[in-house]
């Protein structure tokens, strides 16, 4: 009877634990990532009574009860934070904390610090491959990701361009149409060449020709176009109005432009078809028009803005419309994420359970996506957590009812002897 004191105690002390957890449980209802823990019980050495052949048997009560962290997917659900990423399926962002220690983390509310690093909200670098000579290359090793906030992407001199339009198949011999194209030389300096189509005396064949201001060439005259040289100088189309001439997809050569601003000569290559070797002229009985233009060039740019994306790729958008991959986020696959010890700031550390984590691209070698601008729910279903916690509540007033009797049994056995 009067072990029953112990095993009260311990069943007491044991609830008390579980109440805690559920109490964290609830307290990080609201924590991105968070990941819900649940209590095992487990009962301690039996005794036995009696001859010891196991007819009676009385327990000890129950041992200090162990928490197990359920690594279940969290709700995913769209965000405002540009940076904001959530990992869709298993595997942990790895981090780096101001000590050097490595930890990993679902929690995807990033920021970048005054440094340019990409952080966690409470410091912790984030790891993975960023833009090193103009390129994110994920066969190296992964290292804190800097962003190269307020960075000026240089120009990039135009190489090739190209128009898709229609010229008009009842134009008469002498019947012109121009369209503009901007170009850029190396400097980033915006050039405006005008293409010009003159309809031949032969039919079906059209004759061109490119100009741009005199003055912005060198020896040319202002207020004057400088006509440039092309090979070949004319396109032809056959009965149905497609394209015949030139047949070969290089395209028209233009001759190099030397400029009079300083940049490199503009080396330029007007293209005709499309990478499937579809034209991109045609010449039908409509009015003729320009439906699309491109070139491949563009200005020096500031960097106006910085997202994740889905993949895990961190996109920078320019001034100029451009965007660029600049870093990749990585992911660690960790085979018994239940040993994983929690530190704290939404953070685990390895232990000595842990498996040796396995670090990679997402989607790839059984890690989950990471969606951009969107953040995952912390897994703590409260109608379950309120559940256990009145289980919880009874268990101990059950328990203490327990300690309340044998006090009084054993105030009784006392009195036996008066």
């Amino acid at each position: 009877m009067f072990t029953s004191f112990s095993t009260a105690l311990s069943a007491l002390s044991a609830l008390s634990t579980g109440v805690d957890v559920v109490g964290n449980n609830l307290a990080n209802l609201n924590t991105p990532g968070f990941k819900t823990s649940v209590v095992s019980f487990h009962d301690l050495v039996t005794q036995s009574v009696g001859a010891g052949l196991g007819e009676t048997q009385v327990g000890f009560g129950v041992a200090r009860p162990v928490t197990l962290r359920q690594f279940s997917q969290g709700a995913i659900q769209a965000s405002s934070g540009a940076l904001d990423a959530a990992i869709q399926g298993d595997g942990f962002f790895v981090l780096r904390d101001s000590g050097g220690a490595i930890l990993y983390t679902r929690g995807g509310n990033l920021q970048v610090d005054k440094a340019g690093n990409l952080v966690t909200s409470t410091g912790e670098s984030l790891m993975g491959w960023f833009d090193i000579g103009g390129a994110v290359d994920t066969n190296k090793a992964i290292g804190n990701i800097v962003i190269p906030v307020g960075t000026l992407k240089p120009p990039k001199a135009t190489t090739s361009f190209s128009a898709d339009l229609n010229l008009d198949s009842s134009a008469v011999a002498g019947d012109k149409f121009s369209t503009p194209l901007r170009a850029y030389d190396s400097l980033g300096n915006e050039h405006v060449l005008t293409i010009t189509f003159t309809r031949n005396a032969t039919p079906g064949t059209w004759d061109l020709s490119v100009t741009l201001p005199g003055e912005e060439v060198q020896g040319g005259t202002a207020g004057t176009p400088f006509s440039v040289n092309l090979t070949p100088a004319s396109i032809s189309f056959d009965s149905n109005g497609a394209l015949t001439a030139p047949a070969s997809p290089d395209g028209i050569k233009l001759d190099a432009i030397p400029l009079a601003n300083g940049a490199a000569d503009l080396d330029l290559t007007w293209d005709l078809y499309t990478p499937a070797g579809a034209a991109r002229l045609t010449q039908f009985a409509q009015a003729s028009a320009v439906s699309a233009n491109e070139q491949d060039g563009w200005a020096a740019a500031q960097m106006t803005r910085v997202g994740i994306g889905d993949g895990g790729k961190i996109l920078a958008q320019y001034s100029n419309g451009q965007q660029t991959v600049v870093g990749q986020l990585a992911l660690a696959s960790i085979r018994n994420p239940e040993s994983l010890i929690a530190v704290g700031n939404n953070n685990y550390q390895l232990s000595a359970k842990s498996a040796t984590p396995a670090i990679g691209l997402p989607g790839t070698g059984g890690r989950g996506q990471v969606l951009g601008g969107a953040v995952e729910f912390s897994t703590t279903d409260i109608a379950r957590e309120f559940t256990n916690l009145i289980v919880l509540q009874r268990g101990y007033q059950a328990n203490s009812r327990v300690v309340t009797a044998v006090d009084e049994l054993s105030q009784e056995t006392i009195n036996l002897k008066r």
